[in-house]
């Protein structure tokens, strides 16, 4: 059968299983689970792929919210979708989880892909993968995934998220997370403050030193943070000092350099106070997004056969960190940004995106992303050598 016809029969496909995408994305909204504890949004979303004839891993790579749902054969392109089903906590009503970054959506579009291409099997070689990857928000499961090597069969990468502008050209920072303590001395900040060693100095100094560093950085380097232990009174001098600090840039190799200038600013806080320091990484470091342009230029056709044009043309999208970097630095990955183009602007991590990420708005855009991730894994699971030409790309981009 020839691509063009394929896709017509993937779109039918994708408009009789429409009701059931929109209840993927209906249900695990009103199920919201913060990272880590994705319980019943990962066992539902494995439940839907067995019945789908789906073979599936659950737990994955030692995480107990993770899966991997996998149909098809090893003759061809192992092509996967990434599953997010995390909640941000506090975006209840009543202060409960809500999905107000539409994870929600995400598992509903990766999900709906890979249940629409297993109806078409028969027609190409190769294994459709569903992906579920936890705790986005937070410690970044896609991480502990990269290094347990459950990325490491995979060909490509699909993913979709909710955001302002339609864009395939998406960015997203290294990131570094780091936590400083210092240890000082106790004493009475009245009486005998020169028998004390302050810890909280020693902090304020960290950010003073990391203030004068703003100077000499690229600018697409953001570095902020906070304290999280500053002393017990003010007539003690502090003996414990804690803070914490995000360090990004827009290449890892970059972002190693500036990260340890950073921890020198905190060995010099520690070296004129006295206090003594430790420091660890608190969370999974985040690496930034490597684009494949044949994988763009794939996408930017198939979001056009399904009526998405307007693609974000500028360098002022809003830029942060996720954990699918990590993902694109070992899978050639193309991850792509939709605007559910609402009555008013959309922005995730905002109350009034719960508006619209479970919604009539959202829903049209499901139907299309889906129709759009399938038609480029039609097309490259019926191209072969082009597979091999994005992989032997991204291979040399990463070394």
């Amino acid at each position: 059968m020839e691509i063009a016809e394929l896709k017509k029969l993937a779109y039918e496909i994708e408009k009789d299983l429409g009701n059931e995408f929109e209840n993927i994305s209906d249900f695990l909204f009103k199920s919201p689970e913060i990272s880590g504890e994705e319980y019943i949004s990962s066992k539902f979303l494995v439940e839907l792929m067995k019945k789908y004839g789906f073979r599936v891993t659950y737990p994955y790579c030692n995480l107990p919210t993770a899966f991997r749902a996998e149909i098809g054969d090893g003759e061809g392109p192992i092509i996967a979708f990434l599953a997010e089903y995390d909640a941000l906590p506090g975006y209840g009503e009543n202060g409960e989880p809500g999905h107000a970054c539409g994870h929600n959506w995400i598992s509903a579009t990766t999900a709906g892909a890979a249940i629409v291409l297993s109806k078409l099997k028969e027609h190409f070689k190769g294994k459709i993968v569903l992906m579920g990857t936890p705790a986005e928000e937070t410690f970044g499961g896609k991480c502990d995934m990269v290094r347990e090597g459950g990325f490491k069969d995979i060909d490509i990468v699909l993913q979709a998220h909710l955001e302002e502008f339609h864009n395939i050209n998406c960015k997203a920072l290294a990131m570094d997370g780091i936590e400083f303590k210092f240890k000082g001395k106790a004493a009475h900040a009245a009486s005998y403050p020169h028998e004390g060693i302050n810890a909280l100095d020693a902090v304020q100094l960290t950010f003073a030193g990391i203030n004068a560093l703003r100077q000499h950085v690229k600018p697409d380097v953001r570095m902020h943070g906070i304290v999280t232990k500053g002393g017990e009174a003010p007539n003690i001098v502090p003996d414990n000092g804690v803070c914490k600090f995000y360090v990004r840039a827009s290449e890892r190799e970059y972002l190693n350099e500036v990260s340890q200038k950073v921890i020198n600013c905190a060995k010099g806080a520690s070296l004129m106070t006295g206090a003594k320091l430790t420091y660890s990484y608190f969370e999974n470091p985040f690496d930034n997004l490597i684009n494949v342009p044949m994988l763009q230029e794939l996408m930017k056709k198939n979001l056009a056969e399904v009526g998405i044009t307007d693609l974000y043309e500028g360098d002022e999208a809003p830029t942060g960190s996720t954990d699918i970097g990590n993902v694109s630095y070992v899978c050639p990955t193309m991850y792509v940004e939709i605007s559910p183009e609402a009555d008013e602007r959309f922005f995730t991590h905002e109350r009034g995106a719960l508006k619209y990420v479970n919604s009539s708005y959202s829903n049209k855009k499901l139907h299309q992303i889906v129709n759009a991730m399938v038609g480029v894994s039609l097309e490259l699971y019926k191209d072969t050598d082009k597979v091999e030409e994005i992989k032997a790309w991204h291979k040399h981009r990463v070394e």
